[in-house]
């Protein structure tokens, strides 16, 4: 089992499971909360969708059991001198600081760090609620690695300090002297416009995973993360020369952390877990498949969900509409209904072309099943006349594709 640099894809109890002890230097650990209920709707996964299922169902002694699971397995991968960092909210952050207190030992806790932001959203009705909890523990406390950190503390006044013994510095802000870090870490939630926002529901700041990861690994370090989402702590691993390792279980994830590293001229970086078989691929979720189909064609799934047209995803280059079915054996009458989702879709193109008198324009669309009727293609042959242009691809084309 490869060790570091590596991203798995599945359920993160069972690769744990498989790992040596004690390999990991550094845990940053983001799981979904348990106020994020809703959460799957956003992203779309249905391998997170029957994740979270699995996990509401019983409240919230059944999440804290869930968690429990996982953390038993995060001490044992910890080195003696490694580091926990546990993110989540004030919905479950007293459950799970008793639940580590039982298994690192109460003698290990060493902050609970808060993390304070500036977001949307506000009540009448009580404080605003703008912060997360970091449960900062060590594997022992007598042996874990720490970087002391500084930060700036300002001097309100319009004039510095006047104490020889005091390094003042001064900044656009005003005067200030460098103190040790506290923890209430105030750091800006990504904005709107950032660079790096990717567009996944619950993306970090690599601001806050900068902080973790300098204070608790050194160079050539192993920073672990198993709940992985969008990368950002492997990303900000690697940028600090720190090795790393992801595991989620959502296929988009994994594929977005890889695109993600890609981007970052990272090379050779491999996914293990992914589902590649027709078996497989025909067990996940019709979610999860969509987005499983169109990723595997280097396109991008549609944002809607229901009321889409019909149209699952796009091409990447060509924006050409996909529209996936998880079914043997598609026939004319859902050729039938992409050729209207095509129609609907491209009415602003279709009167383009008219207006340029381009005969030669058609609708273009890609349906992908894992088999197709006679019928389908004696429809798809049809609409060509009347200038739509659909190909049929079977799964195995994808897949064929996809592993080339």
């Amino acid at each position: 089992m490869k060790l570091s640099n590596v991203i798995y894809c599945g359920d993160n109890l069972e690769w744990m499971r498989k790992m040596p002890d004690e390999f990991v230097d550094l845990i940053y650990a983001d799981p979904p909360f348990f106020s994020n209920r809703h959460y799957e709707v956003i992203f779309n996964d249905g391998a997170e969708i029957r994740s979270f299922e699995d996990r509401w169902q019983g409240g919230i002694y059944h999440y804290v059991e869930w968690m429990k699971e996982r953390c038993h397995e995060i001490r044992r991968v910890l080195r003696p001198t490694g580091s926990l960092y546990l993110h989540c909210d004030w919905h479950a952050s007293h459950y799970l600081k008793v639940m580590l207190d039982e298994i690192f030992g109460i003698d290990n806790f060493q902050n609970e760090i808060i993390w304070a932001y500036k977001s949307g959203g506000a009540t009448k009705r009580r404080f605003a609620r703008k912060h997360d909890v970091l449960l900062f523990y060590a594997k022992d406390i007598h042996q874990c690695k720490f970087n002391l950190q500084k930060e700036k503390s300002y001097n309100r006044g319009l004039k510095p300090y006047r104490f020889k013994d005091i390094q003042e510095y001064k900044d656009d802000f005003g005067w200030y002297t460098l103190v040790n870090m506290k923890d209430v870490w105030r750091i800006d939630m990504i904005g709107r416009t950032s660079g790096e926002r990717l567009g996944y529901p619950t993306q970090k700041p690599e601001r806050l995973l900068e902080r973790i990861i300098q204070a608790s690994s050194h160079k050539d370090d192993i920073v672990f993360d198993p709940f992985c989402g969008c990368g950002t702590s492997i990303a900000v691993a690697r940028k600090l020369q720190r090795q790393w390792l992801g595991i989620d279980v959502s296929p988009t994830a994994c594929k977005l952390m890889k695109r993600r590293l890609e981007q970052d001229e990272a090379e050779d970086i491999q996914i293990i877990g992914l589902p590649m078989s027709i078996e497989q691929l025909k067990e996940l979720n019709p979610f999860e498949f969509q987005n499983w189909i169109v990723g595997a064609m280097g396109g991008t799934p549609s944002k809607k969900k229901v009321h889409d047209m019909g149209i699952d995803g796009y091409t990447f280059f060509d924006r050409i509409p996909v529209q996936v079915k998880q079914s043997e054996h598609v026939g004319r009458p859902v050729v039938d209904d992409f050729e209207t989702a095509l129609r609907r879709h491209g009415e602003s193109a279709v009167k383009a072309a008219k207006e340029r008198k381009n005969s030669h324009f058609a609708l273009q669309g890609i349906i992908v099943a894992f088999s197709f009727t006679k019928g389908a293609h004696e429809e798809v042959a049809r609409a060509k006349g009347e200038s739509i242009d659909i190909q049929l691809l079977t799964v195995a084309d994808v897949v064929k594709e996809f592993e080339a």
